[in-house]
């Protein structure tokens, strides 16, 4: 394993392996949840920790202002997003390492927020327990792929949901994430505590506390979609934090989401003005 020299203090820790997304001319970019939402919550103001398995020599430079902790080095998890005449398929061609319990810094764990932010299954079960003292928050969309021999990625339900759902205090997932399956939502609400389904440009619906209300997002030019989510995710699991409010905590990620479209990539995630005018809103 892994050690890191000096550790900070944190409150933001994120679990889930950086992903390497290879594009048409056959590069690649830093990407996954850890990426996206990790610069997120930076930018909000969290000091964050990042927990990842990866490849030693991973260039993570993007990721500078976080400290990222590669707990377990092994794969850089690969992703890969090709356009067919069906529409969109993905590919998973290598999976980092899971993560577990005993993987995560003894000076981490008291973290005042925690989001499972899994690409790829590789969260173990254990974690959902592990954070008895802080907010519990999730992205499962890396625990709803089955990934194939040749890599196709295609829908599984998730494992366990029964019992690991109602651990949460946050969920956070799209509308196609689960497929489109109303039935899948309503269970997936039933279970929750909080749970946030995203429709992409049509915003977000909310189940809290027994009530459902919808959102709409801000119409945008949208150039780049990639890491819309994580970055709508961590938004609100910043600002639900703060607030206590799902409804206010709905406002202010559905605006920072819309306004990251705009911006390719990495670029994406929000900048303090907008940030700022985002409260502004909400208050």
């Amino acid at each position: 394993m892994s050690k890191l020299t000096t550790l900070k203090p944190i409150d933001y820790l994120l679990i889930g392996n950086i992903t390497a997304d290879l594009q048409d001319d056959g590069s690649s970019k830093l990407g996954g949840t850890a990426s996206f939402s990790g610069l997120t919550s930076r930018h909000l103001g969290h000091v964050v920790g990042v927990v990842s398995s990866h490849a030693e020599d991973s260039d993570i430079t993007s990721l500078v202002s976080l400290q990222v902790h590669n707990a377990r080095p092994g794969p850089t998890t690969c992703f890969q997003n090709i356009t067919t005449a069906h529409g969109r398929q993905q590919y998973c061609y290598q999976q980092g390492l899971v993560l577990r319990a005993e993987d995560i810094p003894s000076e981490w764990r008291d973290a005042q927020i925690v989001h499972l932010g899994p690409v790829a299954n590789e969260i173990d079960p254990g974690l959902f327990d592990a954070f008895p003292e802080s907010l519990l928050c999730c992205t499962p969309q890396g625990l709803l792929r089955q990934i194939a021999a040749d890599g196709m990625v295609s829908f599984r339900d998730l494992d366990r949901k029964e019992d690991l759902l109602p651990k949460t205090d946050v969920v956070v997932l799209s509308l196609e994430d689960l497929q489109g399956d109303e039935h899948l939502v309503s269970e997936y609400a039933r279970l929750c505590k909080l749970l946030v389904v995203t429709e992409n440009k049509d915003g977000a619906r909310v189940y809290w506390n027994g009530e459902y209300r919808h959102f709409h997002a801000p119409l945008r030019e949208s150039v780049d979609e990639t890491g819309a989510g994580d970055i709508f995710a961590a938004c609100f699991f910043h600002h639900f934090n703060e607030v206590g409010d799902a409804w206010e905590a709905a406002r202010f990620a559905v605006e920072l989401a819309a306004n990251s479209v705009t911006r390719f990539y990495l670029e994406s995630v929000p900048t303090s003005e907008e940030i700022e005018q985002a409260k502004k809103r909400v208050n």
